[in-house]
C-alpha cells in the first residue's frame, strides 16, 4: 500500500485540531484587555522560552511593534528576562521569571469569563466532557480546569512529544504543517505557502529560513515572477518527509494509547465544534 502524504496523516490527528483551537483561543485573548495579553505571553513562555521577540510575535499573532512594548513592560515588571541568543547574536531569548509565573497564576482566575465565551458553542455537558478528555492527555491532574487552559496545556504537551520524536533531525513539531504543504505545492511562492498555512508572510519567511538552514528547502527564482522566490524541497527535504510522517504517525498512536479510539473520535468532534464553519 502506498504511503499516505504527510498532509493526509496530519488530517487524521486531533493534534492538528487542537493546534487550531489553541490558535483561535489565543487570538480571542489577544483581542481582549492588556491583562489577557499578559497572561497569554506569560503562559506561552512558562511552557517554552521564545528564541526571539519576532518568533514569539509571529507565534501569537501579535504585531511586532506591540510585542516590543509588551515585552518591555513585562521585563520592567520583573516577569520576563532577555538573554542573548547563542544561536543568533542579533536576537534575544525571552524567558519567564519566578515572579512572572506567580503573576500568570494570579491572572488565571480572571480568564474564566472569557473561557465561557469562547466555548459557547458547546453545551455544559459537552464542555465538561471535553475537559475530561483534554485532562487525559496531560501527565497530572490540573487544579484549574478552564477549557482554554486545558487546551493550551494539551497543545504544549503534544508539541513537546512531537519535538522529542524529531530529536536529532533539527526539525520541530511546528514544521509539520509547512513540510506537508511543500510536499504538494512545490515549487511555490512564499506567498502561496503563507496562504496555505493561514499565517503571515513574515511568519512563513521565518519557517522557510529554518528549513533552508537545515538543507531541506531551496529558494529558486519563480519563472512566473522574477521578483519572487520559488520554494522547492531538496532531495534531503523529500527524504525527511518520511521521518516527519513517521513521527506524526507515532504521535497519533500515542494519543490513541492515552484516549482509546472512541474517546479520540469524541475529542475530534468536540474540538471541531469550537472552530468556525469552513
Amino acid at each position: 500500500m502506498q504511503d499516505r502524504t504527510l498532509a493526509e496523516t496530519l488530517s487524521r490527528s486531533p493534534g492538528r485540531l487542537l493546534r487550531r483551537v489553541y490558535a483561535r483561543f489565543t487570538a480571542e485573548a489577544l483581542s481582549d484587555d492588556p491583562r489577557s495579553r499578559d497572561f497569554v505571553v506569560l503562559d506561552t513562555l512558562a511552557d517554552q522560552d521564545a528564541d526571539s521577540q519576532l518568533e514569539l510575535a509571529e507565534r501569537l499573532g501579535i504585531n511586532r511593534t506591540i510585542m516590543v512594548r509588551l515585552v518591555d513592560r513585562l521585563q520592567q515588571a520583573g516577569y520576563v528576562t532577555r538573554t542573548r541568543n547563542p544561536a543568533n547574536r542579533r536576537s534575544y531569548v525571552l524567558s519567564i521569571t519566578e515572579e512572572g509565573r506567580k503573576a500568570r497564576d494570579a491572572m488565571r482566575e480572571a480568564v474564566a469569563e472569557r473561557d465561557a465565551r469562547v466555548t459557547a458553542s458547546l453545551t455544559p455537558g459537552e464542555r465538561e466532557r471535553l475537559n475530561e478528555l483534554l485532562s487525559l492527555l496531560l501527565p497530572e491532574p490540573e487544579p484549574l480546569r478552564t477549557t482554554a487552559y486545558l487546551v493550551a496545556q494539551a497543545h504544549y504537551r503534544l508539541r513537546r512529544m512531537g519535538d522529542a520524536l524529531l530529536a536529532g533531525s533539527g526539525l520541530r513539531t511546528r514544521h509539520f504543517g509547512s513540510l506537508a504543504a511543500l510536499e504538494t505545492l512545490t515549487p511555490c511562492a512564499q506567498q502561496q505557502l503563507a496562504r496555505r498555512l493561514d499565517i503571515t508572510e513574515p511568519a512563513a519567511a521565518q519557517i522557510v529560513d529554518e528549513l533552508v538552514r537545515l538543507g531541506l528547502v531551496a529558494r529558486g527564482q519563480d519563472p512566473a515572477d522574477r521578483r519572487r522566490y520559488a520554494l522547492e524541497l531538496t532531495p534531503l527535504g523529500r527524504q525527511r518527509l518520511t521521518t516527519v510522517r513517521e513521527a506524526a504517525e507515532h504521535l497519533q498512536a500515542e494519543i490513541l494509547s492515552l484516549l482509546g479510539p472512541e474517546a479520540e473520535h469524541e475529542l475530534r468532534v468536540l474540538l471541531t465544534k469550537l472552530l468556525p464553519d469552513p
